[in-house]
């Protein structure tokens, strides 16, 4: 099935996608959904509903205690920067600030002039999990969504730490739907794609990343627990525009298409602010 986190006159609710629709369940987001056991959602059929087209997508999670991020985990992309597969995960951290709905603005980072698109498959956790086997891991999944971890790489470089460079307040968009692990399974490949002004530059397969969901949630929650509702990004394949001759780079009115088949897609423009 497929859920997810509309705005309402009254705040945020979480829905269930049904033919033509969405029918609010009585959680603020799917985070508080999973965090409440993920209750079947059948007993809420009679709810509210909202037409799709009507439909004001916020961040699939609000406020996600653990963002997660996963660098350099496709391996074309790997080539194109021109590194050596990793024996380890690199991971780094993202802050909630910088989450958005699936059509909202993207903030260009003042000050930055090397803004850069990284379409993502993004990991939701469902269940409480440490030290975790590789059966606990998959079992943890809740499901999938899109992401697009908007870079400044400029600000990335300045120092051997990334944070800096991921995390500028209202730059990534998480979204529309959860996938959920029991229809999508916890190993899936998908298509992955990202076009900027209608113009294609990434399309791979999941199937292509060097760690796959199932081990990333083996290997970070050997490093933290993770609970319902964290997040983890995946990491992108190639065709970044800091991997292009000459580079490209997003500005204000450019406008990204980031798409996973099967889920759904994530339309921002940029803007400044």
């Amino acid at each position: 099935m497929k859920l997810a986190t509309v705005r309402t006159e009254s705040g945020t609710s979480a829905a269930l996608q049904v033919d033509g629709g969405l029918v609010l369940l009585p959680f603020a987001d799917i985070g508080e959904w999973l965090r409440a056991g993920s209750p079947a959602v059948e007993q809420y059929d009679g709810g509210a509903r909202v037409a799709l087209g009507a439909a004001d997508f916020a961040p699939l999670v609000t406020a996600p205690g653990k963002i997660v991020c996963v660098g350099l985990n496709y391996r074309e992309h790997i080539l194109e920067m021109g590194r050596e597969l990793p024996a380890h995960p690199t991971l780094f951290a993202k802050f909630a600030d910088a989450l958005i709905g699936a059509n909202d603005p993207i903030v260009i980072p003042h000050g930055s002039a090397a803004v850069d698109w990284e379409a993502e498959l993004a990991v939701v956790i469902g269940t409480k999990v440490w030290r975790a086997t590789e059966e606990e891991a998959a079992a943890a999944i809740a499901g999938f969504t899109v992401a697009n971890d908007i870079s400044a790489r400029d600000f990335q470089r300045r120092t051997t730490e990334w944070l800096q460079g991921k995390t500028f307040d209202a730059t990534t968009p998480l979204g529309p739907f959860l996938l959920t692990a029991d229809e999508a399974g916890t190993a899936p490949d998908l298509e992955i794609s990202c076009a900027v002004d209608g113009v294609a530059k990434q399309k791979a397969g999941t199937g292509d990343l060097v760690f796959g969901p199932v081990e990333l949630v083996r290997y970070i929650s050997a490093v933290t627990t993770l609970n319902p509702g964290d997040v983890i990004l995946t990491g992108t394949p190639g065709g970044v525009g800091d991997g292009l001759n000459p580079k490209e780079f997003l500005a204000d009115g450019s406008t990204v298409l980031t798409s996973i088949s099967g889920i759904g897609e994530c339309r921002n423009t940029c803007i400044t602010r």
